[in-house]
């Protein structure tokens, strides 16, 4: 795994990432974020990965995904994104700044782009518009939430409630206090202390949620 930028969300995928045992090359061009990072992660590089010629003598064609976490130059991130690219990395992820940042990144061959500041006040307002506890939004508008039980299940399995059929969520298992999680079955029966994780349609969800 490449990862390209050292900044705050740079950073972070590739410490998460070496923490969980990856192999991973992170590169910088800013010396001092080079030696703050070189005695934290495993393989830690001084380049400029705008330059072709820099990024060929780092080998970076043999990683079959590359992050360009670069946030502060539009330029840059652009420029190192055509770079992976086209020598061939076969994932590319680019992080984009705003919507037109990231309409070049995929015109240029970013196969993913990710928009760090906008997903985190989507799923900050998810939180704080009612009983979610936590937020996963995926392609389609499809999302994952951790929620509290709504009044109307609490006591009854989930085929007497009839979640699915009614508002069209699938109560995916439920966590009751001091015990494992559990996968959910239609025999599953709705404590008022549990938490239920719940997929669906993000609308659908958020119905399901409202509920008292």
């Amino acid at each position: 795994m490449l990862v390209v930028g050292l900044g705050r969300f740079g950073s972070s995928i590739a410490a998460t990432l070496d923490e969980l045992g990856r192999e991973v090359l992170a590169i910088d061009r800013d010396a001092a974020l080079v030696q703050e990072w070189a005695g934290r992660l495993t393989h830690v590089v001084q380049a400029d990965a705008t330059s072709p010629d820099a990024l060929t003598e780092l080998g970076v064609a043999e990683f079959g995904v590359a992050v360009v976490g670069i946030g502060i130059s539009v330029e840059s991130s652009v420029l190192t994104t055509a770079n992976l690219v086209d020598l061939g990395v076969e994932q590319v992820w680019a992080k984009a700044l705003t919507a037109a940042h990231g309409k070049i990144l995929t015109r240029i061959g970013a196969h993913r782009v990710v928009y760090p500041e906008r997903d985190a006040g989507e799923r900050v307002a998810h939180l704080l518009s009612g009983k979610l506890q936590d937020y996963i939004e995926f392609d389609d508008d499809f999302a994952i939430v951790k929620m509290l039980p709504p009044q109307e299940t609490r006591g009854f399995t989930l085929a007497e409630s009839k979640v699915r059929q009614r508002y069209g969520v699938t109560v995916v298992g439920v966590k009751s206090p001091g015990r494992d999680f559990t996968y959910a079955v239609p025999e599953t029966k709705i404590r008022p202390d549990d938490v239920l994780i719940v997929s669906g349609h993000v609308n659908l969800i958020e119905r399901f949620a409202a509920r008292p």
